[in-house]
């Protein structure tokens, strides 16, 4: 595609991010926003001197011409805005988790082939400049087979939009596991070069928030605290831990540890916030030595860019509808073992 990708943003909660980014981006524009939220609505197309607004998505895209969308929703409304707009033959940018399950998630890719268009997924952590290090340096073979890891998001106190759709498990389709897991499952598959999933088991729990949400007569019916293991076919085991509500000293607690034969990668954020630090260790010649990058020298495409240059290249994008089926299918199988209280087993491809 040559000219100008004009993109249409639905959601303006963090769809408005994503409505800035578009908008700086040279080579695409905000063509239109839609919100239920009439005040939020006008004010973020006052600020981004967008002049079509709708509460309608559908609308929108029916009235508005354009060649994108963003899908930044509860999550209840990715697969069906994701199919509407795949059916009116325009590229689809979905905010995570892919789907409410699994079913929905590969109607959306069946979709997007059907409709010869580009669904993306934005699972933003692995276009951070420290997550596309460690990727080189696995994909050089420095770090060896990964076959054990640990990957992890842990709040002190975040449950987001207390009392809203996040706590409703009609609207979002979980707690935290769904909500911040999903991040954090994604880079480690993607480091470890996208294994497929045997076996999940998982426990959820849901005490602190519960606690809180009575005292302050907030709605709350899903988990504060996930987490599991996965199995995968090439033997690798992945532990997933992901919480809104535990007694940590950090406000924010993520970090993805990954153990190969040949030496181990983490990514972390450090002081308990949005920076982060990648470290590699290696065995060489009989000593263990640790590396922490100072720096990335090379230009890190955001999810925004690299969605805009695979609609102009007419190829998939890194974060791929496979990809997000591969999470959602972890998703529910941990959400499945916790709720039955056994262990998971997937139906093998044939």
């Amino acid at each position: 595609m040559s000219g100008t990708i004009r993109v249409g943003v639905i959601g303006l909660g963090m769809g408005a991010g994503h409505a800035e980014q578009f908008n700086r981006l040279p080579g695409s524009t905000v063509a239109a926003l839609a919100d239920l939220n009439r005040d939020r609505l006008a004010a973020v197309g006052k600020k981004l001197g967008v002049a079509e607004q709708f509460t309608s998505a559908l609308k929108m895209m029916d009235k508005v011409p354009m060649d994108a969308v963003v899908v930044a929703t509860p999550n209840k409304f990715h697969a069906p805005l994701t199919i509407a707009a795949l059916e009116r033959g325009l590229h689809v940018f979905c905010e995570k988790p892919m789907a409410m399950n699994l079913a929905e998630a590969k109607a959306m890719k069946a979709a997007a082939a059907k409709a010869r268009r580009r669904l993306m997924i934005n699972f933003s952590y692995r276009f951070l400049p420290m997550s596309m290090a460690l990727k080189q340096q696995v994909d050089a073979g420095v770090v060896g087979p990964i076959y054990f890891g640990r990957t992890v998001w842990h709040r002190q106190r975040g449950m987001p939009g207390f009392g809203g759709w996040f706590g409703d498990r009609k609207l979002s389709g979980g707690g935290p596991l769904i909500d911040l897991g999903v991040h954090r499952i994604d880079l480690a598959l993607w480091l470890m070069g996208r294994p497929e999933p045997i076996s999940v088991s998982g426990s959820s729990y849901n005490v602190i928030a519960k606690r809180i949400a009575a005292e302050q007569k907030k709605l709350f019916t899903v988990e504060d605290l996930a987490c599991g293991i996965v199995k995968f076919a090439n033997g690798a085991t992945l532990v997933v831990e992901a919480s809104w509500a535990l007694n940590i000293q950090d406000p924010e607690h993520m970090i993805t540890s990954l153990y190969g034969e040949k030496g181990a990668i983490t990514q972390k954020n450090v002081g308990g916030g949005y920076q982060y630090q990648a470290e590699l260790v290696t065995e060489e010649q009989g000593c263990i030595f640790t590396k922490t990058l100072a720096q990335s020298t090379r230009k890190t495409p955001s999810s925004q860019e690299e969605f805009l240059a695979c609609i102009r290249e007419k190829r998939e994008p890194s974060a791929s509808a496979d990809d997000g089926i591969r999470v959602q299918k972890i998703l529910d199988g941990l959400y499945a073992s916790a709720r039955k209280g056994r262990e998971i087993v997937f139906a093998q491809r044939s």
